[in-house]
Parts: C-alpha cells; sequence; structure tokens
C-alpha cells in the first residue's frame, strides 16, 4: 500500500470517526407511549452497548449490538449512521455505502452523510459519484471546513489542482488550525 494510500484511508476514517461523534449528539426522540418505551430501553441500551464496545475497539461486538438495534428501529438516524461508521471501519465499503444511502432515504439533507458517501465512494475509485457527494454536502452546509479539505483531496485526484487550491484556502478560511489543509496546499503549490 503506497503512502498516500495510508494517508487517504487514514483521512477517511478521520472524517468517520466526525461522523461517529456528530450522530453520538444527536438527541433520541421522547417515546409516545409504554409499548414504545420498552422498545426505546432496548434499543438505546443496545446503542449504549455498542459505544461502550467500540471504545474498547470492539468493532464487532459494536456492530452486533447496532445491528440488533437496526432490526427494532430500522428508520432511527443514529443507529442507521453508527451502523454504517462500523461497517466502513470494517471494512465493508459497500454495506457502509447501502446503510448511508438508507440514512438518506429518511433524511436528505445530511451533509455529515454525503461527507461519509463522498469519502467511501472516493475509497472504492468512484470519484465521480464522490464529486456528486461533496457538492451535496456544500449546498447543505458551506461553512464545514472538513468539507472543502475533502473535495480539494478528491479535486487533486481527479486533477482538478486550481480548483482544489481554492478549497483548500477556503477550509483555512473557515478552520485556522486546519493544519492538513495548509500543508495540502503548500504541497501542491510546490509540485507546479
Amino acid at each position: 500500500m503506497s503512502v498516500f494510500a495510508i494517508i487517504m484511508f487514514a483521512v477517511t476514517l478521520y472524517f468517520a470517526y466526525q461522523i461517529f461523534h456528530h450522530v453520538q449528539s444527536l438527541e433520541e426522540p421522547l417515546p409516545q407511549d409504554n409499548e414504545q418505551s420498552t422498545t426505546t430501553v432496548d434499543v438505546s441500551g443496545l446503542v449504549e452497548e455498542a459505544d461502550d464496545a467500540y471504545g474498547r475497539e470492539d468493532f464487532k461486538t459494536a456492530q452486533e449490538k447496532l445491528g440488533q438495534a437496526y432490526l427494532l428501529e430500522p428508520q432511527n438516524l443514529e443507529i442507521l449512521n453508527k451502523l454504517a461508521f462500523i461497517h466502513g471501519k470494517r471494512g465493508d465499503v459497500q454495506l457502509a455505502i447501502d446503510l448511508y444511502n438508507r440514512s438518506l432515504e429518511v433524511e436528505e439533507k445530511d451533509d455529515l452523510v454525503h461527507n461519509a458517501l463522498a469519502s467511501l465512494y472516493r475509497t472504492k475509485g468512484s470519484l465521480l459519484l464522490a464529486k456528486e457527494h461533496y457538492d451535496k454536502a456544500l449546498s447543505i452546509d458551506d461553512t464545514y471546513a472538513v468539507t472543502y479539505y475533502n473535495y480539494a483531496n478528491l479535486l487533486v485526484d481527479l486533477g482538478e489542482k486550481e480548483q482544489a487550491k481554492a478549497l483548500y484556502l477556503r477550509a483555512i478560511e473557515l478552520d485556522s488550525d486546519m493544519n492538513e489543509a495548509r500543508e495540502a496546499l503548500e504541497n501542491l503549490r510546490k509540485a507546479q
């Protein structure tokens, strides 16, 4: 595996980790009645167990617990996105893509899910699909520096270096501490 591939894989994992934390911050809906309350408690317990397993880097158990929770609440975005993240982390990129796409069927205006899909498509080499999802992510939230950084990396892969420079600059404008964008921009300038 080349150094570039390792770096790109690390960037993909970093972004997926950001999505995982974003999903954890979402509020759970309040139960409507006692029957739903029991299901919610069971599901939230499974999600907690999955989070604990993830914290111990026991990804297999995290995946199993999230899979059980998904069977109980297949429309729950938190569960869908965490399950997609875990599958991606474990190397099942296509299943992760499928789960994120299901998530978009429930809520199509989630820029972080579009970011995750773009990253996974890029990993698979489907660069034009990745580009579509970065465009969608920016149309939803054009203030998230990580989107610009990841999109710029994709544009470098596509040979669109001038556009990549502009996106690296925008990422730095939005987050002056984003040293990865600063370094990538500098490397791109040196290469020309």
